[in-house]
């Protein structure tokens, strides 16, 4: 065929790939009928192409696929057993839907065979054990399409409600000649050579993970590239030159090439919002007409899954809040039906995607006398916002515009969600409304995250990148406009652009490193970088802007990522590490973007929590058949998602490794004895800690975490249910955590912690390993095999504003690690890092040593004074913590070994890399 739609092309290339998988399985089944997990993986992929062709109305595909589904759900449930006749049944089941498939992909359309001879071999297999009974030949496909078209009506509402098999009802069984009770034995045909589909010559499945690792590669490319590009600058050989202009062109082209395999398109992901809006316009009664533009609009998948629930949300807020029900639309002149409009596109190297209803809009007044009641603003600071400033409002959490709290919205959470996610991303969102026309949410983001061009500037001496997607434009101001072109308004420094009033912010005082640069003052210029943040636009005041360069993004570490003036590091073409700045952190750092009346309301909620003695909070989730359930908070340590191929056995018990620590896992519906959670890709775990160590209770979903007050409650006779509890007007179960846990008979005991307390209840072993170092006169010590290497001291790039505990950044074979001060971690005077950075100068034997270390989080460095040895000790020699030892040095020991020479001081290192912002130990 000449051109194939997007979701047929794709189940045409999965289903070919699933054929060929099952030729082979089917031959392996043959050998070993018992063998569940291949039976499985064949029902599995018949029942995927079974429900595919019904979404795609393929109705004879689906007839004789749900006809083999039946037979394999009676193998599998052992009414039936596996013999040489039902595996060549199966076999040329799969050799029609091959041809089947063929045809549609040849022509478009399905083959004109309807394969009775066979449907009618597979329905008689399962008369055999009362499951279904064919009729006439002619009427066996009608049998097995459960559509009603020509069996019983008995007949039909069992297989609606049986749809895995079972026995009929006697009434609905028809009466027959003797094939009813003896299944024909199917032909064997010989298999024919499979030809390779054009589809699947020319398509390859790889996995995400694969691509990551791929983009990654090329990421470092990218920086070996710009370091040659840079020493090709300054070299004077024509040969090195070429040679560094030819790598730069390769480069590109891999990364674009490499960019392109990762880019989707958005309309991958919108196939579910059709089903969403009408099954929600259906239960809020109303009527919507949902239109979708640009659905071939490509995006980074990474982003793509970044975007999931955000957009899920405000489609879901368009219908819930924003389009009318039709007897208010009809009053207002409008057509009864409503209109909600998904679009998107690319402009100015950005994606733009637009949410657009024609509904009531937001009322800019009523959004003001909100946040005035919820206490976000003063009623002085409502009178002076615009309607545009009013409507950005609604970002703030806490701040809904529902009348009432429903299943749906109400709690004041979504939109923070939405504008939280966006941010994380690089992305900006904004809301344009007009009351009584309609609301439009435009969402603007990169169109990838690994790699992306930056201006380079320096402040303080030390280099940021800026990315370009924020940047507006450059001013520099020489001369007497330097000293007389900034002005002071009230306070602060603006600059007249055009006519406007930009407000200005000098990078060095923001980072806190107030001055005025020397290149500043020797040239007696001012250069602005003019960027945006949001909606508003402000300067940055930097020392010099050096270029643009395409860096690699690379996350910030768990010690640095409380600082949200940073959104990430890159390295450089010289080898240091650059801070990426967060334009959107700045200006809300600086107030130029306010944040305050989200602080206000954390003060408020605080309060009332306070005053609430009987407040509850609980985590909800799915589970059990698909059943609500609650979980108290307070018994939660984290909410974690994790693939499925993570998981491990040990005897019959299921764990993962988890913060350096093997974490047994408990199915919440296996203890419970429900119907067990379909197979998925992923996991989701509720972490609870018992007994110094941590157990993963799975759930099917995780919905959302809500407050009650006075929640009404019934003692629950179900064991592992504590009561059942009335949240937010549904009944749900309370699960008691400590008890599920018992029933499913594990014990905490069987999982290694990283707990303190662990060193001294349990002896894995007679002897540990530890590498040692020493701080002044103490030795230290930290697990061997969490060593990953030690290093000379070299340069390293500070990072303003966080945690005096965190040393710099360095550069580790292209990944950045933090360094932490030993010394500043347990109190002792901290190393003069700026008078390290010349190293050149420097005795080795004066530096700091670097040991970079394994945890849970990631890498991290630690800087000691010197380096000992490798120490076996033996578990006798370990002694209880000295209760004069301060409890900000004690939670970082596993105990005490007393050795011949001296005492050694074991570390736990994820409680040594947990460092919040200016955090100081005392010895």
């Amino acid at each position: 065929m000449s051109e194939i739609d997007d979701l047929l092309h794709e189940f045409l290339v999965e289903s070919y790939e699933s054929l060929d998988r099952l030729d082979g399985e089917f031959v392996a089944l043959e050998e070993d009928p018992s063998n569940t997990e291949t039976l499985s993986s064949i029902f599995r992929t018949i029942h995927t192409i079974k429900g595919a062709s019904g979404f795609l109305d393929l109705t004879r595909l689906e007839r004789i696929t749900h006809a083999g589904e039946n037979l394999l759900s009676a193998l599998r449930e052992e009414k039936l057993e596996l013999r040489d006749e039902i595996t060549t049944a199966l076999l040329n089941l799969v050799d029609a839907v091959r041809e089947n498939l063929e045809h549609i992909e040849k022509t478009g359309k399905e083959s004109d065979a309807d394969h009775e001879d066979l449907l009618a071999s597979l329905v008689a297999f399962l008369a055999e054990d009362g499951t279904a009974v064919p009729g006439e030949k002619g009427e066996a496909s009608a049998q097995v399409d459960g559509a009603g078209h020509g069996e019983s009506p008995e007949l039909a509402e069992w297989e609606r409600s049986n749809p895995g098999g079972g026995d009929a009802p006697e009434e609905s069984r028809p009466e027959g000649d003797e094939q009813t009770s003896e299944a024909k034995e199917p032909e064997v045909r010989e298999a024919k050579p499979k030809q390779d589909s054009p589809l699947t010559g020319s398509n390859i499945r790889v996995q995400v993970e694969q691509l990551d690792k791929l983009m990654n590669l090329a990421g470092e490319l990218v920086l070996v590239r710009n370091q040659i590009l840079q020493s090709a600058a300054t070299s004077h050989d024509a040969g090195n030159i070429a040679s560094a202009q030819r790598l730069n062109l390769i480069t590109t082209e891999l990364q674009e090439r490499i960019m392109k395999v990762r880019m989707q398109p958005v309309g991958s992901l919108w196939h579910k919002y059709p089903r969403i809006v009408r099954d929600l316009s259906k239960q809020l009664g109303k009527s919507v007409r949902f239109q979708m533009h640009g659905k071939e609009t490509e995006l980074d998948k990474t982003l793509l899954e970044a975007i999931k629930d955000p957009l899920t949300h405000l489609v879901r807020n368009a219908v819930d809040h924003g389009i009318e029900t039709p007897e208010e639309r009809v009053a207002k002149g409008k057509d009864p039906e409503g209109v909600l409009l998904l679009d998107a596109y690319h402009e100015s190297g950005l994606v733009h995607i637009e949410i657009v209803d024609d509904g009531s809009g937001l009322d800019s007044a009523a959004i003001k006398e909100k946040a005035v009641a919820r206490g976000l603003i003063t009623q002085e600071e409502a009178a002076q916002l615009s309607d545009r400033q009013a409507n950005a409002l609604i970002f703030h959490p806490g701040l809904s515009t529902a009348k009432e709290v429903t299943k749906v919205s109400g709690r004041g959470v979504g939109m923070d969600v939405v504008k939280t996610k966006i941010d994380e991303i690089g992305g900006t969102v904004e809301v344009v409304s007009i009351l009584g026309k309609g609301t439009t949410v435009r969402i603007k983001i990169p169109l990838t995250l690994a790699i992306i061009p930056a201006l380079i500037v320096t402040s303080a001496g030390d280099k940021y990148a800026i990315p370009q997607v924020s940047l507006v434009e450059l001013v520099r101001l020489d001369g007497e406009e330097a000293m007389q072109g900034i002005e002071d308004l009230h306070g602060s420094p603006v600059y007249r652009l055009r006519g406007e009033l930009l407000p200005l912010l000098f990078l060095d005082e923001q980072l806190g490193k107030p001055g005025v640069d020397e290149e500043q003052a020797e040239e007696a210029c001012r250069n602005i970088v003019v960027v945006r943040a949001g909606d508003e636009l402000f300067g940055l005041v930097v020392g010099t802007i050096e270029d643009t360069e395409e860096i690699v993004v690379k996350p910030l570490a768990q010690q640095t990522k409380s600082v949200p003036v940073f959104g990430g590091t890159t390295i450089l073409g010289d080898g240091r590490v650059a801070l990426i700045l967060d334009t959107l952190g700045l200006a809300t750092r600086a107030g130029v973007i306010s944040e305050e009346a989200g602080d206000r309301l954390l003060e408020v909620l605080d309060e009332e929590e306070t005053r609430s003695e009987d407040r509850k909070t609980y985590v909800v989730v799915k589970a059990a058949g698909d059943r609500d359930m609650a979980i108290e908070l307070s018994d939660v340590d984290r909410l974690e998602e994790f693939p499925a191929s993570r998981i491990e056995r040990t005897g019959d018990l299921e764990v993962i490794q988890y913060r350096g620590e093997i974490m047994p896992l408990v199915r919440v519906d296996s203890v419970l004895g429900t119907e067990p959670c379909e197979d998925d890709d992923f996991v989701r775990v509720v972490v609870h800690a018992r007994d110094c160590h941590r157990m993963g209770i799975i759930v099917e979903h995780i919905s959302d975490i809500v407050e009650t007050v006075d929640a009404v409650m019934r003692p629950s006779d179900t064991p592992g249910i504590q009561e059942a509890i009335v949240i937010d007007g549904v009944v749900m179960s309370h699960i008691d955590l400590e008890e599920l846990i018992t029933r499913a008979g594990v014990d905490s005991g069987q999982c290694s912690g990283t707990d303190q307390n662990r060193t001294e209840t349990r002896k894995d072993s007679s002897v540990k390993q530890f590498c040692t170092f020493y701080l002044d006169d103490l030795m230290f010590g930290v697990d061997v095999m969490q060593v990953q290497e030690v290093l000379r001291f070299h340069p390293m790039t500070g990072v303003p504003l966080t945690s005096n505990v965190v040393s710099g950044l360095i550069n580790l074979r292209g990944q950045t690690v933090t360094a932490l001060d030993m010394r500043v971690r347990i109190g002792l005077e901290p190393y003069e890092i700026d008078d390290l950075q010349d190293i050149e100068s420097r005795d080795q034997e004066d530096m700091p040593t670097i040991i970079v270390l394994r945890t849970g989080e990631g890498n991290v460095s630690i800087l000691v004074d010197r380096i000992g040895d490798v120490l076996s000790v033996e578990e006798d020699c370990r002694a209880p913590i000295p209760n004069t030892v301060s409890s900000g040095i004690k939670e970082l020991l596993t105990g005490v070994y007393k050795l011949e020479e001296a005492l050694l001081l074991p570390l736990d290192v994820d409680r040594l890399a947990a460092v919040s912002a200016h955090e100081t130990t005392e010895v």
